[in-house]
């Protein structure tokens, strides 16, 4: 498939076979392998229950954008209509936290300002969940600070307007508190944080200091908590940039309807993309917050160390070479190179046993290479209706178990260069291993 109203990785994993989506860590995100259905972004005109048939659901979000729920057979003609204007893929999620607020300065700022302790504000944490029967969120009586509950891993009684999950409310795990056994206090609220993710970084941004007698209060102590848990179809894999605009839609609906300003905290993230705020789950988060009295808080600079990116400028008869060391027993890997449209230039592979493979056509498409035990599933796009931006996408197959490791070299020959700024990513989130 190569349509231009479809994003990159979308249009490869239609032309993919079943075997090369299995083996990458990109292209299955989002399929449902046993309905043979597509979980999608959408950005959409009109009114989002036009788009639906017997076969096709939307969850629509603020903004006309929205979830389409879609076999893959129909994906082709929904993009044909005219009342969709761009579809993603979603991408996988995975944890961005690992300071706490001593690195903030916060307690001078609340020192000086005593009144700066988050009273009035909903602080809402979309993450892995939430251990919500901790001291830290819960009031003096015992009664819990959460105002609301949605976990989308719990089906049968998802919050109005969306189809997954289960909400619960403050009086429901109220009532959970109070039971007698574990057992009844997770037959009536039975949401669990068991990477213990959520609950870290919710005490990190509105812990009260209850259990530590107030040596490990958080930020905004004094503020009411809304939790969304990130669902996960697969029990090992992780949540989606799909589940995360749903949790953020549901965030400030609801401190709409609380008639309360809402600080949205994300400390979930991935670095695919251009980084130039063009895909449709950026330009999402950037609408939302103009909605008025939110606030959006996201994790920085957890990839700083990973050696995760590179970037350039290749310039009129000079060509640029870039290593990639690939460790052993790595099962995939996966590189994107975004470089301006109208700039022309040749890529080539240098596989770690000296074979050039390439230069790469420069037609738009999916294309294949095979050497040694690795197979490159390699994508030229085009820019979407956001951004100039080209992505070249480079997909590292095993035949076997495992791509061949070793120092890859990644060759730019310009042809003929308007502006020649490029950047090379890979995945994050502590995925791949040490080169």
């Amino acid at each position: 498939m190569n349509n231009q109203k479809t994003g990159n990785t979308l249009n490869l994993a239609l032309d993919a076979t079943s075997r090369e989506r299995e083996a990458s860590m990109n292209l299955n995100a989002g399929y449902e392998k046993d309905t043979q259905r597509w979980k999608l972004i959408i950005r959409y005109f009109g009114a989002a229950s036009e788009l639906e048939t017997d076969d096709i659901v939307i969850t629509p979000l603020l903004g006309n954008y929205g979830i389409a729920d879609i076999p893959q057979d129909q994906i082709e003609g929904f993009a044909q209509n005219l009342a969709v204007e761009y579809i993603e893929a979603p991408k996988r999620l995975y944890f961005a936290a690992y300071e706490g607020r001593q690195t903030s300065c916060v307690n001078p700022v609340q020192n000086q300002l005593p009144y700066l302790f988050g009273k009035g504000i909903l602080i809402a944490c979309i993450d892995s969940g939430v251990d919500y029967t901790h001291p830290d969120f819960r009031n003096e009586d015992g009664s819990t600070r959460i105002l609301r509950l949605w976990d989308q891993s719990i089906p049968g009684n998802p919050p109005k307007g969306y189809r997954i999950g289960s909400e619960y409310t403050q009086e429901q795990i109220n009532r959970a508190l109070e039971a007698n056994t574990m057992a009844e206090r997770e037959a009536l609220v039975p949401s669990r944080d068991t990477s213990g993710h959520g609950t870290a970084v919710l005490g990190i941004a509105a812990g009260n200091g209850r259990e530590s007698q107030g040596t490990e209060r958080g930020v905004a102590p004094e503020s009411s908590l809304l939790v969304v848990k990130l669902g996960i179809r697969d029990p090992n894999g992780f949540p989606r940039t799909t589940e995360l605009m749903q949790g953020v839609d549901y965030a400030i609906c609801t401190a709409q309807e609380l008639q309360m300003p809402v600080v949205i905290n994300l400390s979930f993230g991935n670095s695919y993309g251009a980084h130039n705020g063009t895909s449709l789950l950026e330009t999402y988060l950037n609408q939302a917050v103009g909605y008025g009295r939110v606030t959006l808080c996201v994790g920085t600079g957890n990839e700083g160390n990973r050696a995760g990116h590179t970037a350039g400028r290749v310039r009129q008869g000079e060509n640029y070479e870039a290593e990639l060391g690939i460790g052993t027993y790595e099962p995939a890997m996966n590189l994107q190179i975004w470089k301006n449209y109208q700039d022309q230039m040749e890529i080539s592979l240098v596989h770690p046993d000296g074979t050039i493979i390439g230069p790469l056509e420069q037609t738009l498409g999916t294309q294949r290479y095979r050497h040694a035990g690795t197979q490159l599933l390699i994508y030229y796009g085009k820019p979407s209706p956001y951004s100039t931006s080209q992505e070249i996408y480079i997909d590292f197959l095993p035949t076997e178990s495992y791509i061949d490791s070793g120092i890859w070299r990644i060759r730019l020959i310009p042809r003929r260069i308007l502006q020649g700024e490029f950047s090379m990513w890979l995945p994050g989130g502590k995925t791949v291993g040490e080169a």
